[in-house]
């Protein structure tokens, strides 16, 4: 459950991710090596493919090495060209910018050829004919292009890649028909972003909590669902400025001296300890909470009542 903010906040933006993959080696909740990070972002469910994309793509030899581990993770042999791409192309979003897909490409042609040594002569070929394949698709199947290509104009755009030498025509026309017959799945972030979780909630509403460093009181916008309390500064914010895993935590009415109508959420296991949460800082960083106990004040006895039953 330590992690579980940071997770949330990969599903939640692409801006968090490098951030949450920081924080993650730097409590030891994730091995920092270029396999542990890219087996986190090939296997962990829900994270937004849209960031993973982006985070893959990178420049930074970092980046290069968990690139190369993530494509490694994938199993090619004995797939054709389409088969492998399809398989690939779904477990993240290719970004828009060139230099990124070019990277991510290369690297893809690298492992194919690996799993697949007497397909092409050289990963040179596989690397052109996966854009050709890519471009082909977007041909067939993009409703703004009239001019589509055709299997005898693929054949011969094709000519003379495989250093060289012609590809066999029966594998060229194999593939054109496959993507033909049926487009690539782009993955979409819209069903994985918890976003839509924010829209049917267990319960919402105007609440005031005490800082942890600070010890001033701010009125927050208070989402509770999927056993996670998420606070926003406006209703409108698309992300919350911070996440309370509740698993392990207990909620009480407690009396504070200077709010009325107050609960409060602690772990009875842990006290004098932080409380595992996070929050976005002023600088838009994602940072550690600093809660051993979080105090929240209601604007009437009942509205506190009715957040500390739906809590428990």
């Amino acid at each position: 459950m330590e992690g579980v903010c940071w997770v949330i906040m990969f599903k939640l933006s692409v801006a968090h991710i490098y951030q949450g993959v920081c924080y993650l080696v730097d409590n030891k909740l994730l091995e920092g090596t270029p396999h542990a990070v890219a087996e986190f972002l090939y296997k962990e469910e829900g994270l937004n493919k849209t960031a993973i994309g982006d985070f893959l793509g990178e420049r930074e030899e970092k980046h290069l090495q968990i690139l190369k581990a993530f494509v490694e993770l994938h199993e090619f042999s004995d797939l054709n060209l389409v088969q492998a791409l399809r398989q690939f192309l779904w477990s993240f979003r290719l970004p828009g910018e060139a230099q990124k897909i070019d990277r991510m490409m290369e690297a893809f042609a690298t492992r194919y050829c690996e799993c697949n040594a007497d397909v092409f002569q050289s990963t040179d070929t596989c690397y052109i004919l996966s854009f050709a394949i890519i471009m082909l698709n977007t041909s067939l199947h993009n409703p703004n292009v009239k001019d589509k290509t055709t299997q005898e104009r693929f054949i011969s755009m094709n000519r003379g890649i495989n250093n060289g030498e012609d590809l066999p025509n029966e594998l060229l026309t194999k593939l054109y028909d496959s993507i033909k017959s049926e487009p690539f799945k782009i993955p979409e972030d819209d069903g994985n972003d918890l976003t839509h979780t924010f829209f049917n909630p267990d319960r919402e509403g105007w609440l005031l909590k005490l800082g942890g460093r600070v010890k001033t009181w701010k009125r927050r916008w208070f989402i509770l669902t999927d056993n996670c309390l998420y606070y926003f500064e406006f209703t409108t914010d698309k992300e919350p400025r911070g996440i309370i895993p509740l698993e392990n935590l207990c909620v009480k009415e407690i009396a504070c001296p200077r709010k009325p109508y107050c609960l409060e959420l602690y772990n009875p296991n842990s006290k004098g300890q932080k409380i595992k949460a996070c929050k976005t800082d002023t600088d838009g960083r994602v940072v550690e909470g600093k809660h051993q106990s979080y105090m929240i004040s209601a604007s009437t006895a009942e509205e506190r009542d009715d957040w500390i039953e739906s809590i428990r």
